[in-house]
């Protein structure tokens, strides 16, 4: 009984060094870390930043960036990228505003919204996965083309009517749920439950589907993951497809919040967008990336960008600073990879 006994404590001691080990080697775990001592010194080194109202414009501003980025994590698992969703999200929120400008209501705007992103999505993943160009060439002739269709749709015009649901649109995107908590009430945006849903959704498909095996069997070794019967080419189909998708959502999402389009939104997202799933631990080799590092690499962009303005610092540093967090976050990758192969 004794000897049961020892053994099933050295089984469970392994499992916590195991854990503790996979969670010490995670990049994601890191990251995460940096992001509590980053907002732990804002909150005590600034008196606004801990305020409800800051705390509620960060989390909502954070969401815009998380949702693409869940679908960003999805193509560059697989060894891809995809350039073109800060002008897939202005041609879906263009289709939008025109729809239901043009009097049609919200469920119709939607949903046209919704088969514009997939539509492009679907270009891709046929010129990618069957044709065999080069995702980067193929979504960056998207960036370009995507914007010059939102311009053609509007002319180049701001839209700013939205037709008989248009108050229905701007809470769709603007509103907030209110609860009380701690003696206080408590606010949080709609596009921040959105996020939450749907990061919640990715981490399970990831993680516990035959869909999400098969993206990490993709960028593991494409080879070998068609050797085994994996369909390749519908999947790469699929996830960019869903890349889009989650451009197209936000970009509905960000129209309710802003309440007006513009050709110019989305500019140099894609960068924000890549950047924040590299720092939550993506791989741009493929094979690694989870959704939790996608949210949390999209905050800790957010929290940088929202410190530089607390601190005084001129805005214009927030590209060194990211770009520095790319390089930290690749540096990370590399390191782990060597120590794996020695």
């Amino acid at each position: 009984m004794s000897t049961m006994t020892t053994a099933l404590e050295k089984t469970i001691e392994q499992r916590q060094q195991s854990w503790l080990a996979e969670k010490l080697g995670s990049q994601t775990f890191w990251v995460f870390i940096a992001l509590v001592c980053a907002c732990v010194f804002l909150y005590y080194a600034t008196d606004s930043f801990g305020t409800q109202k800051n705390i509620y414009n960060i989390t909502r501003n954070v969401t815009f960036v998380a949702i693409i980025a869940l679908g960003m994590t999805l193509v560059i698992i697989t060894g891809g990228i995809d350039l073109s969703v800060g002008s897939v999200l202005v041609l879906c929120s263009m289709v939008l505003g025109v729809t239901m400008h043009a009097g049609y209501g919200i469920e119709v705007g939607i949903a046209a919204a919704i088969a514009a992103s997939l539509a492009v999505g679907f270009v891709h993943g046929i010129l990618i996965a069957y044709v065999g160009m080069p995702s980067f060439v193929v979504t960056l002739a998207t960036l370009s083309i995507a914007r010059s269709l939102a311009m053609v749709a509007s002319g180049n015009t701001v839209v700013f009517q939205f037709g008989p649901d248009h108050e229905l649109l701007l809470a769709l995107g603007g509103g907030a749920i209110s609860f009380e908590a701690f003696g206080r009430v408590i606010e949080v945006a709609h596009p921040v439950i959105y996020m939450i849903i749907l990061a919640l959704i990715t981490g399970f498909v990831l993680r516990w589907t035959r869909f999400g095996r098969y993206v990490y069997a993709i960028g593991g070794n494409e080879h070998a993951a068609t050797l085994t019967g994996v369909p390749v080419r519908p999947i790469k189909v699929a996830v960019y497809m869903i890349s889009s998708l989650s451009a197209g959502v936000a970009g509905i999402v960000q129209t309710g919040w802003l309440g007006a389009i513009t050709t110019n939104i989305g500019t140099g997202l894609e960068l924000q967008v890549i950047a924040a799933a590299v720092i939550g631990g993506a791989a741009l080799s493929g094979g690694v990336g989870t959704a939790t590092g996608a949210l949390i690499g999209a905050a800790l962009i957010e929290v940088i960008r929202n410190s530089l303005g607390l601190l005084g610092i001129n805005a214009f540093w927030q590209g060194c600073f990211i770009g520095g967090a790319i390089l930290f976050a690749v540096s990370f990758e590399r390191i782990r990879n060597f120590r794996q192969q020695e």
